[in-house]
């Protein structure tokens, strides 16, 4: 079963949020996505300073067996990326909710936060 942390949000595309009390958000994918794709090879990020409406394209991933886009889960501008899956993107496999983070954002609409699964949902639709 994947691991799937309670004090995320979640969305039906297999992204995560870790919200923030300063209003920025960190950005993933689930562990139960990367099981799904496999041995990650690439990961295409946006620029800082790149703005998403929510479900807007932030990027792709590239396992051995498929190329996924990224979702944005919340509407936002990008405030960081993380620059260690260039050369390390098998991260995202071995630690998605910690070193395999992807993008962090500051939100422009903190209810769409509200619109995210929590986890039982998540777990429901995973299972």
């Amino acid at each position: 079963m994947a691991n799937i942390p309670t004090d995320l949000k979640y969305t039906e595309e297999h992204e995560y949020v870790r919200a923030s009390s300063e209003g920025t958000v960190e950005i993933g994918i689930t562990d139960y996505a990367q099981g799904e794709l496999g041995d990650v090879v690439y990961v295409e990020l946006p620029a800082v300073g790149a703005t998403f409406a929510k479900h807007d394209v932030f990027g792709t991933i590239e396992a051995v067996k498929a190329v996924s886009e990224l979702f944005s889960p919340v509407s936002g501008e990008v405030t960081a990326i993380n620059d260690r899956l260039d050369k390390e993107p098998a991260l995202v496999n071995t630690d998605p909710y910690g070193a395999g983070w992807m993008i962090k954002m500051r939100t422009t609409n903190t209810a769409e936060l509200d619109t995210l699964l929590d986890a039982d949902g998540y777990t429901k639709q995973v299972s």
